[in-house]
């Protein structure tokens, strides 16, 4: 048995009375509201808020002008973007529509009122409403998350969440590969919370801090140990007693600082600057780096045993181009997130901008995706991002995957990549991804068993 849901409250800004009830009998299948003037209006919506309102424009105490209406137009949107709002144009008909519709107005009608005409625009808002609404629920839902705070649909990204999570109860040096925006902190982090360990989790750029204060910063120092030294600090590693030390961009550690890394490893003491008491410390390091640690072994630039000691299980991330379907997944996430704390204005991503990232490369992966959402939230005149407000240059995709061995795998690559891409872009909805992809609802349930996707 199905649960009753929730009345649909309308929400009737007029101050004809005789109106008011007409059209409370017109609309027997909705909670309808009604208010005669832009503070009852106001209050009305703090109370029911309701995801339509019908507005006449002349409201008291300007009923033969439209300011007031205009007025509560305006407070309306602002106290609840999200409301569908339709205006009554009876003063200036063209001119205060086109000003309704660019202030954020769903739609308008015309006075005298066709009971008829106006039904058909308030079911229609309401449709709209609800798809919004359960939209955001599946772009904030914890459907796409798959560990911690990594959100993703792409299978690529999904087996590293898997691998995560087998090896994080294990007490082993976990090292991430992957280039730079891939998420690499997020998952070390990952790693330190699915791992049981009771200590704090320390993290530390090894790029970022100049190569002669490295060792201070991560081993510590004894009072006097050197000029500036005016008392004992700890290090990195002592902080992360109990937890985990996360060593990003590990790669730019230098050689003589990696001697003494390497005997930390080995031994699990260490000596703070200036110090003769070893402390036994035990600390979990989890090491990321974008660079090819194999080719500075090599080149002598690596020492072979220390990379042995830190990468006793590899994890290697894949960038944003290769994960599929996750550039506009996370692009409606970051949308949903920046609108509410930057422009609660913004609502929504355009159907152009999320053509847009599906097309352009993302050299920068999720950070660059990150920023430049959070920029065009900021910009943004309407209530969706636009490929505009993007501001990406025309660089496609780059992506020159190996040759299938034969037709039918070729067909099958193209077509897992299609459906992905299609169940991204509609949030998992059979209807609309079958739609996109130019298929019937039953065409995609048999690719998707084929296949083995699941939506």
């Amino acid at each position: 048995m199905t649960e009753p849901s929730e009345p649909k409250v309308l929400l009737v800004v007029e101050d004809d009375e005789g109106l008011q009830r007409q059209l409370k009998w017109a609309y027997e299948g909705y909670e309808v509201v009604c208010a005669s003037d832009r503070q009852s209006a106001i209050e009305a919506l703090r109370a029911y808020e309701p995801a339509v309102v019908t507005l006449d424009l002349g409201l008291p105490p300007d009923p033969d002008g439209t300011e007031e209406g205009f007025a509560a137009l305006a407070e309306i949107l602002r106290l609840k973007p999200d409301t569908k709002v339709i205006v009554a144009t009876g003063h200036g008909a063209r001119e205060s529509a086109l000003r309704a519709i660019g202030m954020g107005a769903y739609d308008f009608y015309k006075k005298p009122v066709d009971i008829d005409d106006l039904g058909f625009i308030v079911a229609r808002a309401f449709h709209l409403h609800e798809i919004e609404v359960e939209n955001r629920r599946l772009e904030t839902g914890p459907a796409a998350t798959v560990l911690g705070s990594i959100i993703t649909a792409a299978p690529e990204m999904v087996k590293v969440a898997k691998t995560i999570e087998r090896v994080a109860s294990a007490d082993v040096s976990v090292m991430l590969l992957g280039a730079s925006g891939t998420g690499k902190e997020l998952l070390a982090r990952a790693v330190h919370e699915k791992s049981g360990r009771k200590g704090d989790f320390i993290a530390i750029n090894c790029a970022a801090i100049p190569e002669n204060l490295l060792e201070a910063e991560l081993f510590g120092y004894e009072r006097g140990a050197f000029t500036g030294a005016v008392k004992s600090n700890v290090g990195k590693i002592e902080l992360a007693q109990g937890g985990t030390l996360f060593l990003d961009e590990v790669g730019d550690i230098p050689l003589p600082l990696q001697v003494k890394l390497l005997r930390f490893l080995q031994e699990r003491i260490i000596e703070r600057i200036g110090g003769r008491q070893p402390i036994a410390v035990d600390t979990r390091i989890v090491c990321a780096t974008h660079q090819n640690l194999e080719a500075m072994i090599a080149d002598g630039r690596f020492r072979e045993d220390l990379y042995y000691r830190l990468a006793e299980i590899v994890v290697k991330i894949p960038s944003l181009a290769e994960r599929s379907g996750d550039a506009a997944l996370l692009a409606r996430h970051f949308v949903n997130r920046f609108g509410r704390e930057l422009n609660p204005g913004v609502l929504s991503l355009a159907a152009d901008a999320a053509d847009a990232i599906d097309a352009y490369a993302w050299p920068g992966n999720v950070r660059e995706l990150e920023n430049r959402i959070k920029r065009a939230v900021i910009m943004a005149d309407g209530k969706s991002v636009t490929a505009a407000d993007l501001d990406l240059s025309s660089t496609a995709r780059s992506d020159d995957p190996p040759m299938p061995i034969n037709l039918r795998a070729a067909r099958e690559v193209a077509d897992r990549k299609a459906i992905r891409h299609a169940l991204s872009r509609t949030d998992n909805n059979i209807s609309g991804a079958a739609k996109l992809l130019g298929i019937s609802r039953p065409t995609l349930y048999d690719l998707l068993k084929q296949y083995r996707l699941q939506a």
